[in-house]
């Protein structure tokens, strides 16, 4: 009988090790998953702080599952995170975009563009790479490396508002001063007396400068240093961004906005009177796509999207025009 407990014991320590570990296994891997877009969102914003490479392939296939990456107009800020994972981690660069595989043809833009705005030098080698990977998106690899499709240094912000999200993207995933540089650079376009569109890209970049910030000592630092070696044009929209951010007067960038609108209003602007063409803006200037409504607690603003540089439906009625 005594050899039957001994043995019942030895088996009882031999376990053990196993059941007290499960729970801690079980934790972890349920850290490690992604059950929602509010998820993907919460930790891409907080990744500067806490970069976890080694989850970044995990993150991209939530994005695919939960359709974040289908929309090019609401994608950019997924697109900028990966390239900037993708360019800070040079030397394990191949083996995290490997990992991301497989991915649906029509959500493998962001890997390809993730590359492509990555500014690692050796971008163009380690697109070819992956080419045989993604033979439906071989027309598009093909532009990027031997076509005219340009880097994201290269994207225009004037051009194309949704470059705002690709350089908010960059910047969660880095936290490098380039990005937020070039995303300064367009608050010029918020003192626009003639162009509505052109007014509207700098009024965004102006509201999530400032709600960023206002969030992010880091940020606000940044933008300070800035500041201080800035073009002359940029000097008075940034240095509101700065003030608003510190007192946390965030509506009066939402009242200048208003105001400068309503000034081209007044000077007869056909776009201005036409709401059909709000709708049109909600798609492509206001709506650039970042985060879910609610996900950071901004519901109260009125404004669900705020973390990169959109705020989706909302921000239309947020920004457009008063009657």
């Amino acid at each position: 009988m005594r050899s039957i407990f001994a043995i019942l014991g030895f088996a009882l320590i031999l376990s053990l090790p196993g059941v007290l570990l499960a729970k801690p296994v079980r934790e972890k891997a349920q850290e490690a998953s992604f059950r929602s877009n509010e998820d993907v969102l919460r930790w891409i914003n907080g990744y500067r702080h806490k970069p976890e490479p080694q989850r970044v392939p995990d993150s991209v296939k939530a994005m695919s599952a939960f359709g974040l990456t289908k929309d090019s107009d609401q994608s950019g800020i997924y697109i900028g995170f990966v390239a900037g994972v993708i360019g800070s981690n040079p030397a394990s660069a191949e083996d995290l975009v490997s990992k991301m595989f497989p991915l649906p043809p029509e959500d493998q833009v962001v890997i390809i563009k993730g590359i492509a705005y990555s500014g690692l030098p050796g971008w163009r080698p380690l697109l070819k790479t992956f080419i045989e990977r993604m033979p439906a998106r071989k027309d598009l690899i093909e532009k990027f490396l031997y076509g005219d499709k340009p880097v994201l240094t290269a994207l225009s912000i004037k051009e194309d508002a949704t470059v705002i999200d690709l350089n908010w993207g960059y910047y969660f995933a880095t936290g490098w001063e380039a990005p937020i540089r070039r995303i300064v650079s367009s608050l010029s376009y918020s003192l626009d007396k003639d162009k509505v569109d052109t007014l509207t890209i700098g009024a965004m970049a102006k509201w999530t400068l400032a709600q960023n910030a206002s969030r992010d000592n880091d940020l606000l630092m940044m933008l300070k240093k800035i500041s201080s070696d800035s073009d002359p044009k940029i000097k008075k929209p940034l240095g509101e961004v700065i003030d608003a951010s510190e007192t946390l007067e965030l509506s009066k960038i939402r009242k200048d906005a208003l105001a400068s609108i309503d000034e081209l209003k007044a000077k007869g602007s056909e776009k201005l009177r036409n709401y059909t063409w709000w709708g049109q803006a909600g798609q492509t200037v206001l709506a650039l796509g970042c985060v879910a409504a609610g996900a950071l607690g901004q519901v109260e603003f009125g404004i669900p999207c705020v973390l990169g540089g959109a705020a989706s439906t909302a921000a239309l009625n947020y920004f457009k025009p008063s009657d």
